[in-house]
């Protein structure tokens, strides 16, 4: 905005300056000449300066249109790793198999309850009651019916979804391990670049998108769930993208 106030005063005054050249040194009978050309330059202008105001307004709603769609792909990708590391222990850095995964596995259903049992004790001679917990297994449910509740959608989850480019980019999966107290802690990446789901847009709107830092906004350059240097399963999209899940 800035910059376009800049370049409004900047030709303003060149304006005032033409204007001035023309009353001083321009004879009367070639004067509609100018004015002519000063009316195709001034709607010439114009069109610049909507543009350098709409464009952005313009760029910033497809953006988070696309990036909308982008985030509940990639909370479908998260729910399916959580939901693999809790059957196997461990993420996967496959889509063929996590989708496999979601066509076959199962969660178990458990319930626990406090019991307790007797032991001798030696040093009092007489048996002793100690607490427990039993954890009795109720049955099984499919991982696809408790994800997607029928929903094959899963099948398509690799996918980038990206107007005009359906089915071309796959998001970027990584698995792997950080050693904690010499314990092997599965960590897993999903991501994809934004100059990717903005190959259409104006090139320095989103060469500025990628290096963005806002708490309203998806900062960096790219749309990740996850991490390959922490602990952490969260998205890197702020609240205003959650807000229809929680509709829902």
């Amino acid at each position: 905005m800035a910059q376009v106030i800049i370049l409004f005063i900047v030709l303003f005054l060149l304006a005032l300056l033409f204007a001035y050249a023309i009353v001083k040194y321009v004879p009367l009978k070639f004067k509609w000449v100018i004015n002519l050309i000063l009316l195709v330059l001034a709607l010439f202008l114009g069109s610049k300066i909507y543009n350098s105001i709409y464009d952005p307004v313009k760029f910033n709603k497809e953006k988070v249109k696309r990036y909308q769609k982008i985030v509940d792909r990639l909370k479908d990708i998260r729910n399916s790793e959580l939901a693999h590391a809790e059957v196997t222990g461990d993420y996967t850095g496959s889509f063929d198999s996590l989708v496999r995964f979601i066509d076959t596995a199962q969660f178990v259903i458990t319930q626990q309850r406090d019991s307790s049992f007797k032991v001798f004790d030696k040093i009092k001679g007489i048996d002793v009651e100690k607490d427990t917990v039993l954890i009795d297994t109720l049955g099984f449910v499919p991982v696809k019916d408790s994800l997607f509740k029928g929903d094959n959608r899963y099948k398509e989850m690799m996918w980038v979804p990206i107007p005009g480019k359906e089915h071309q980019i796959k998001f970027e999966l990584k698995h792997g391990y950080l050693k904690r107290s010499n314990v092997k802690i599965p960590v897993f990446v999903v991501r994809v670049d934004k100059s990717e789901v903005l190959y259409d847009q104006d090139p320095d709107l989103v060469a500025q998108e990628k290096n963005i830092r806002s708490t309203k906004e998806i900062n960096g350059p790219y749309i990740q769930v996850g991490s390959l240097d922490e602990v952490n399963d969260s998205g890197n999209w702020p609240k205003l993208y959650d807000i229809g899940e929680e509709q829902k």
